[in-house]
């Protein structure tokens, strides 16, 4: 098989992972896990699986003294931040509204990028942002009978300031990727996020009753720790490093897609008429914040 093709299949098989990875999180969460303790059991077990792999094919490990404030940086917004506010988020809100909220990302690192690395703006990218905030406002302010409607605008705020918080990682880690190998940089940032994590999420991952989980529960702890963090992260890496960042992330439009269609299925979820025209405007804003003019 092609590299090419090896890939686009490792970058699609991320964002099916992304996309259940949803439906997986609210069946275990909060009923048999506290939210922080699963992003704790997420991110001890990516921590261990990256630096096995690094003791599998050893190099050099050490990063230099200079970067390491910039290291702790992204290990807030990218893995304490981001995993705190997305798993409560989630365990507050819907699949559905989770998933097209998180499609804020993109959105946010264009114009985080602007601000902080002085990237151009046009007016493509301006009407882009203003779209996808009107498809999250109305999405966060539309009402769904099977939560309450505080217990789902607080879910939804803290999805999408998931949203932000990790486009501040992936605009901050752009010039590490420069010096380090992507799988270094993953290493040592989720390094620093289980040290900055522990006074979080320690207490409720050891006081979880692990003796309560069945077969089930088990699997679908696999899935979302192995599955959709430590797999995920790699196959990213591998499609970032073969098609490109642009092709890679572009994907990211088929996650809603499979999260709703698990939530539909399996979670009794519902589509209605606000939530495609909410969806529209979000994918709409996506694709203009990410659109080039052809020279």
């Amino acid at each position: 098989m092609k590299p090419n093709i090896k890939a686009h299949l490792a970058v699609l098989t991320t964002n099916v992972l992304f996309g259940v990875n949803y439906a997986a999180i609210k069946f275990i969460t909060p009923s048999y896990i506290h939210p922080f303790g699963l992003n704790m059991a997420r991110v001890l077990s990516a921590l261990i699986l990256f630096w096995l792999l690094y003791f599998l094919n050893p190099g050099k490990a050490g990063i230099q003294q200079k970067h390491i404030p910039r290291f702790l940086i992204c290990a807030l917004t990218g893995v304490v931040i981001n995993q705190l506010l997305f798993v409560k988020g989630l365990s507050l809100t819907t699949s559905i509204h989770a998933s097209l909220l998180s499609l804020g990302t993109p959105i946010f690192i264009t114009f985080i990028a602007a601000w902080i690395l002085k990237e151009r703006l046009n007016l493509t990218k301006i009407a882009g942002l203003v779209l996808g905030i009107t498809g999250a406002g109305l999405l966060i302010l539309l009402k769904d009978h099977s939560h309450s409607g505080s217990e789902i605008l607080l879910g939804d705020t803290m999805v999408l300031f998931n949203s932000v918080s990790y486009a501040f990682y992936m605009v901050l880690v752009r010039p590490l990727m420069k010096v380090y190998s992507p799988f270094k940089v993953i290493r040592w940032v989720f390094t620093f996020g289980f040290v900055m994590m522990l006074p979080f999420a320690w207490t409720d991952f050891a006081t979880t009753q692990w003796h309560s989980f069945q077969l089930n529960q088990w699997l679908l702890l696999g899935l979302v720790c192995i599955g959709a963090t430590f797999l995920a992260y790699l196959f990213n890496i591998y499609g970032i490093a073969v098609i490109g960042a642009s092709a890679t992330g572009s994907y990211i439009y088929t996650q809603p897609v499979f999260a709703a269609i698990v939530a539909i299925v399996l979670m009794g979820e519902h589509l209605n008429l606000l939530k495609v025209i909410s969806a529209i405007l979000i994918f709409s804003g996506v694709y203009l914040v990410n659109w080039k003019r052809s020279s």
